[in-house]
C-alpha cells in the first residue's frame, strides 16, 4: 500500500515535469521538474531493495526515500526534501498509522528539518509557504472535531492558498532571491512541488 502512494506521487511528479521546469525557469534555473522527476524515478527503485516485509513498515520506506531523494535530486530540492522525509522517518515505527496525530507529527518533523536546512521561513517564497499551511491543519487546534478526510481537504486547499501566496511576495532564499522584487508574480516551484507531492498523496489516502 505505502509503495503504491510513492509510485502515485512518482506518476504525478513526472507527469508535472515540464511544467515545474517552466516555472523554474522563470526565477531560477528551470531544471527543477527534471531534477524533481529523476529523484521520483530514484524513490521507486529504492524501494525495488525492500523485502515485501518491509514495505510495510512506514519508517523504512520513508528513510529508503529520504536518501535516495537525497543522493539523486539535484539543486537545493534534494538536500531539503530528502531532510525533511528522513526527519519524519524519525517520528514513525512500523505499529504507525497515518491518522490525523501521525501526520501531524510527520509534517511537523519535516517542516523544522526543512527549515534548519534552508534557514527559511514562512513567507520566504519556498515550498514552506506550502508545507508550513499544510501542517497547520494538522495539528490539534485546527483538528479538533474533524475527520481524517476533512484534515486531508481542508490541507488541500491550505496549500493552494500557499502557492497563490507565492505570487504575491518577493524571494528572500535560493537562486530567485536574485531577482529580488522581480520575482513578484511567479509561484515558486518548490511549493508548487509542494502541493502536487500532498495533493497526490490526499487523493490516495482518501481513496
Amino acid at each position: 500500500m505505502i509503495r503504491d502512494a510513492v509510485e502515485a506521487v512518482v506518476n504525478a511528479i513526472i507527469s508535472e515535469k515540464d511544467y515545474l521546469s517552466q516555472l523554474d525557469a522563470k526565477i531560477g534555473d528551470g531544471d527543477h521538474g527534471a531534477n524533481m522527476a529523476q529523484g521520483a524515478k530514484s524513490a521507486v527503485e529504492a524501494l525495488e531493495e525492500l523485502s515485501d516485509e518491509e514495505l510495510n513498515d512506514l519508517q523504512k520506506v520513508l528513510h529508503a526515500v529520504g536518501e535516495a531523494v537525497v543522493m539523486n535530486v539535484g539543486g537545493s530540492a534534494g538536500p531539503l526534501y530528502g531532510a525533511g522525509i528522513l526527519e519524519a522517518a524519525k517520528v514513525v515505527d512500523e505499529n504507525s498509522s497515518l491518522d490525523i496525530a501521525t501526520l501531524e507529527k510527520m509534517f511537523g518533523a519535516a517542516v523544522s528539518a526543512i527549515q534548519r536546512r534552508g534557514h527559511a521561513q514562512k513567507g520566504d517564497k519556498t515550498m514552506l509557504d506550502v508545507l508550513i499551511p499544510i501542517h497547520e491543519c494538522f495539528t490539534p487546534e485546527n483538528s479538533a472535531g474533524k475527520n481524517l478526510e476533512e484534515v486531508l481537504v481542508l490541507a488541500v486547499d491550505a496549500a493552494k492558498d500557499g502557492v497563490e501566496y507565492t505570487k504575491t511576495i518577493a524571494a528572500k532564499r535560493g537562486r530567485a532571491s536574485y531577482l529580488g522584487d522581480r520575482s513578484i508574480g511567479f509561484e515558486d516551484p518548490g511549493a508548487v512541488s509542494s502541493l502536487i507531492i500532498y495533493r497526490t498523496l490526499c487523493n490516495y489516502w482518501k481513496g
